[in-house]
């Protein structure tokens, strides 16, 4: 089985994760790209100047598969507006909103009041099993939604993110409007580890979905080309001693 059928019989949907045009034109295109998701960080660098422009110039290339945007704001009241306009902007919009402001201020309420209006959110920046709760009773009842666990940043810290992820499915069950994403992935095994618990989406940037290639590679013939790539770079450089 190659990595492309591979990937296609896997339960979990990969989004891809990034503000460069060029590079999410180039995912849309692969059949087994279910999503997109973006944020300011990745905005800038990108060297996106006009959000609004940006956003709206990538909803109407990619019309049919969702696309998570963020608000930027640290103001609850401006971030509901925000919220509101964004997902004005089209039907497949996921608007992002962080599990809390710069003061560590929680977002639930806000949350709670985007829920009731019917507003897709993508609940972001989470790292918690405490904030998985809190936010699936906020969402529960509501429309499709996203709930962004950050693992990658989690695996950061020297911890382990397979049991917390793990659990997270499970705090989400009541909750089944929502769907658990895996975010911030480090490496290619990420999205398999991902797929064996069960978590629903994960969020995966160009340069490791590039490695999909790489997917069951036989190991000898693969040392084999490390051996010569160091063999040609040291010749390429004109090494001596």
């Amino acid at each position: 089985m190659n990595w492309m059928d591979k990937a296609a019989k896997m339960k979990i949907k990969i989004f891809a994760d990034g503000a460069d045009k060029k590079g999410m034109l180039e995912m849309y295109q692969k059949p087994f790209i279910k999503g997109f998701t973006t944020n300011p960080t990745l905005m800038r660098k990108a060297n996106i100047k006009d959000y609004k422009a940006f956003a709206l110039d990538i909803i109407k290339a990619i019309p049919d598969r969702p696309i998570s945007l963020e608000v930027f704001s640290d103001d609850f009241k401006e971030m509901e507006r925000q919220a509101l306009e964004i997902a004005s902007w089209g039907n497949n919009v996921n608007v992002k909103i962080p599990i809390t402001n710069t003061e560590q201020k929680s977002s639930y309420d806000l949350i709670s009041r985007l829920i009731k209006a019917r507003v897709k959110l993508n609940i972001t920046a989470m790292m918690t099993l405490e904030q998985v709760k809190a936010v699936a009773s906020a969402v529960k009842g509501g429309p499709t939604c996203f709930v962004s666990v950050f693992a990658g940043r989690i695996a950061d810290t020297g911890r382990d993110p397979v049991p917390l992820m793990t659990k997270a499915v499970e705090l989400l069950r009541p909750a089944p409007n929502a769907e658990l994403i895996w975010a911030s992935p480090r490496e290619l095994l990420n999205i398999f580890q991902a797929d064996i618990i069960g978590c629903h989406i994960i969020t995966v940037t160009n340069d490791i979905l590039n490695k999909l290639s790489l997917v069951d590679r036989d190991l000898s013939e693969f040392s084999l080309d490390t051996v010569k790539m160091f063999y040609n770079d040291a010749k390429a450089s004109g090494f001596s001693i």
